[in-house]
């Protein structure tokens, strides 16, 4: 191979480093925004009702099957089921805490200790977001039939969560360069 396209390779991780900032910075705030929307509310039901570490954030966490809405579906039912199960108070409140996290992790070079502080908590999430693999039913495929189901035939749901191995490791180098930069100014 040319050996000056290699050298060209060899010195991107800088931008590396860009790009995965921005792509939390852009994933979080999105997600984020989109909690405030029913949809998106009802899409997480599965996730935080099985969880043995937010499940107590629904008031009725274990009836979720029978009041489920697909993307985009309203049954007012369900809709007012999941009002009264504190779906979307959870989903909004964790919408305001992702978009807090993307700004934080965006003020790196002004603010480096919030912005490492933000970047680890996107760790941990991701951390407690790879758990529902383990905890939800709905991350596998179900036996249906079909020859391909349970594991390691990943569901939509399951497809979805298993993305934040990703942003774990880039959550690990955000707070780090965050860190390094707060490191080298408390020295000055």
């Amino acid at each position: 191979m040319n050996k000056l396209f290699i050298n060209i390779i060899a010195v991107l991780d800088q931008f590396g480093k860009k790009a995965i900032r921005f792509g939390i910075i852009v994933v979080f705030f999105w997600i984020g925004s989109l909690k405030f929307f029913a949809y998106e509310a009802d899409g997480i039901v599965p996730f935080v009702a099985n969880s043995p570490f937010m499940s107590f954030f629904y008031n009725h966490p274990k009836e979720y099957k029978t009041h489920k809405n697909k993307e985009g579906e309203l049954v007012k039912a369900n809709r007012d089921w999941q009002e009264q199960n504190n779906t979307y108070g959870f989903s909004k409140g964790l919408g305001l805490f992702l978009i807090s996290l993307a700004i934080f992790v965006a003020l790196y070079k002004v603010a480096p200790l919030p912005s490492m502080i933000a970047s680890l908590l996107v760790a941990l999430m991701t951390l407690g977001t790879l758990s529902f693999l383990i905890t939800t039913p709905e991350a596998w495929v179900p036996k249906l039939g079909g020859e391909d189901w349970g594991f390691p035939f990943l569901s939509g749901a399951g497809r979805l969560v298993i993305k934040d191995l990703v942003i774990f490791g880039g959550a690990v180098i955000t707070a780090s360069e965050s860190a390094r930069i707060y490191l080298s100014r408390k020295s000055k």
